[in-house]
């Protein structure tokens, strides 16, 4: 007899069953998106001890005929694929024809459902994968999928799931993720008698998102709209019609910062996903603009052609290629990134002093002196005896003081010492980021901000048409040299000091390989170098901003930084990281004072940057106490 033989059904479902049920979780989503595909408006989640007692999912969709009713429940049989060609258009979100006899070999379920078509409805129950009964039932339209005791014939299996809270969580963030997919349905979730999530139909997914996550989280977002844009054909085929890719979701600005990957929620053409090309664009739209390490929130939605995606990868469909996945990326990458920079978004204080509900504070004399303030710095504050103090459009105030002149200051200059106590170190940790502004663009009045002085020496306290500014003057210079270089770089003149004498560093092997790779990039940056003997450089010249000083500093951090990030970083990314040194080493430091003069013109330039929101590292640069704030934390509004 052959050692080759055809496994048992039995065994193959178990087979089946290890690579499509990881968990709980896992029939949730199966089951979520048979009652998606079935065209259900409303679909409701029940779970015990975190699913391994009972899951149980119900939906008003089309439900099953007897004869289909039965027939589901055999490996690899599907009313949503007929040929093979459909593999390569799958517009629906279940195709396998595995789900459903993979979680019954390990559970004991039960299914109920019931066609328009037919009088009754039909009822199978099967317990690890034998058939118990299957009889005829009065029931409404749609199906309901009860799984009890799931693994219950394959304890080794259930020895790897968590604990009933972790687990609860799985089925809660993927039960979530599909209600933002489908703000049109209505999606119930109940764990142990406890609501967790429970919404209704809305017509827009922005207030989909109101509904899961509150008034806050949205604050914090940017809209991004609808990013279309089509896929060029080099060589089209007859009948072949253009691919459209359309982009649209939220994504936070860049001072939210979450510290992993919780917070994104992607789907292609309305499927779930977890795709590393994808994410990478994500982070490559946050490049410069967020510190490394940290995530952003981002809900996004990438519809395209069927045929443009594979979504055949993966036994539980959690995976998708493109098929022109390099243009797909950058397409991603382009959108969200040109959207956070229109957006201009600014990080603010909060302020936890809150008058009490109901409570009505008198309309006071000094009252009376801010609406009279009002008037001339344009403070965002009207009197009205009737509803007392209130928010309104004012005139436009002007500064007073001549604009500074168009010159460069050298930052270089040594500075007194600071008093001991005030001093603080140089290092690279995040400011809080506070919560976001308002749709406004308050960022216009940057340019018009009047300096009040130093705190620490270190940040600039300005006072502007909208409040209080505080003002990092690191970061600040930081973000103005670096779109400088980056403008410099572009046109290809870049402001290069030629030094007296060069430079001659030692470098390791594997500095000596990343050297290699980007001498170019050196170059073109405003570094003069060449090799100089064995594992040695010399440096003629290097950019006009940096000290002499710093040089070697900076080409060191260049090559550590590069080691790491060529892995996985495209060329652009690599430039920018090369730029973002340079301005760092080049900027004015803490701790250093400056007169009238230079903080007039550091903030003038700053109201000038593309981006003056975060410095090249993702650390917020101004933070701001809203006129509106400010009364309402001394209780005058």
């Amino acid at each position: 007899m052959g050692r080759i033989r055809v496994l048992p059904d039995a065994v193959a479902n178990q087979i089946a069953a290890g690579e499509v049920v990881e968990r709980p979780a896992s029939v949730v989503k199966e089951l979520l998106e048979n009652s998606l595909d079935a065209g259900a408006a409303e679909i409701r989640i029940e779970v015990e001890s975190g699913g391994r007692r009972l899951l149980r999912i119900a939906d008003d969709g089309c439900g099953m005929l007897r004869d289909d009713a039965m027939l589901a429940f055999e490996r690899h049989a599907t009313s949503k694929l007929s040929s093979v060609k459909d593999l390569f258009s799958i517009a629906t979100l279940g195709f396998r024809g595995e789900a459903l006899p993979s979680i019954a070999s390990v559970s004991r379920l039960t299914l109920e459902t019931h066609a328009a078509e037919e009088s009754t409805g039909t009822v199978v129950e099967i317990h690890g994968g034998k058939l118990i009964r299957c009889e005829e039932a009065a029931l409404a339209n749609g199906t309901i999928l009860t799984v009890r005791d799931l693994f219950f014939n394959v304890p080794a299996r259930k020895k790897f799931l968590r604990s009933d809270q972790t687990e609860l969580a799985h089925v809660a963030s993927l039960v979530t993720h599909y209600s933002l997919a489908h703000p049109d349905k209505a999606f119930a979730l109940r764990s142990d008698n406890r609501e967790l999530l429970n919404v209704t139909p809305v017509e827009t997914l922005r207030e989909r998102v109101f509904q899961v996550f509150g008034d806050q989280t949205l604050e914090d977002l940017i809209d991004l709209g609808g990013h279309e844009k089509e896929l060029p054909l080099p060589e089209p085929v007859d009948g072949e019609r253009s691919r459209v890719f359309l982009l649209r979701g939220f994504v936070s600005r860049p001072q939210v910062q979450k510290y992993n990957r919780n917070s994104i929620y992607l789907f292609v053409n309305g499927r779930l996903i977890r795709d590393k090309l994808l994410l990478h664009a994500l982070t490559a739209a946050y490049h410069n603009l967020m510190p490394s390490g940290a995530f952003p929130f981002a809900l996004l939605f990438l519809d395209c052609d069927a045929e443009e995606v594979d979504v055949n990868v993966h036994p539980s469909k959690t995976e998708v290629r493109f098929r022109h996945g390099s243009w797909v990326h950058d397409f991603v990458r382009d959108a969200i990134r040109d959207t956070i920079v229109q957006s201009r978004p600014v990080s603010s204080l909060a302020l936890r002093a809150e008058p009490q509900p109901g409570a009505r504070l008198p309309y006071s004399e000094f009252s009376q002196r801010v609406e009279d303030a009002a008037v001339r710095f344009s403070l965002p504050i009207v009197r009205d005896d009737a509803q007392g103090v209130q928010e309104a459009d004012l005139p436009m105030f002007t500064l007073q003081a001549a604009p500074p002149p168009p010159q460069r200051f050298d930052f270089s200059e040594p500075a007194p010492a600071a008093p001991k106590s005030s001093r603080i170190p140089d290092t690279h940790s995040a400011m809080p980021s506070g919560v976001a502004l308002d749709s406004f663009d308050s960022l216009g009045a940057l340019k018009d901000l009047r300096p009040l002085g130093q705190l620490h020496e270190s940040f600039i306290l300005a006072a502007g048409r909208d409040g209080l500014w505080i003002i990092d003057q690191h970061v600040a210079h930081e973000r103005i040299l670096f779109e400088q270089v980056l403008r410099q770089r572009a046109a290809g003149s870049v402001e290069k000091q030629q030094l007296l004498l060069p430079i001659v560093i030692e470098l390791t092997a594997a500095q000596q390989i990343q050297y290699a790779v980007i001498a170019d990039e050196l170059r073109l940056s405003g570094f003069e170098s060449e090799p100089f003997g064995n594992r040695t450089i010399s440096i003629a010249a290097a950019p006009a901003a940096v000290g002499a000083g710093e040089i070697e500093k900076i080409l060191f951090e260049i090559l550590e930084n590069s080691e790491k990030e060529l892995r996985g970083a495209s060329l652009d990314e690599v430039r920018r990281n090369v730029c973002a040194t340079i301005a760092c080493r080049a900027a004015i430091k803490i701790n250093t004072k400056l007169d009238q003069r230079k903080m007039e013109w550091l903030l003038a330039e700053l109201g000038q940057c593309e981006h003056p929101t975060n410095c090249p590292h993702g650390r917020p640069i101004a933070l701001r106490y809203s006129t509106r704030d400010i009364l309402r934390g001394f209780h005058r509004i």
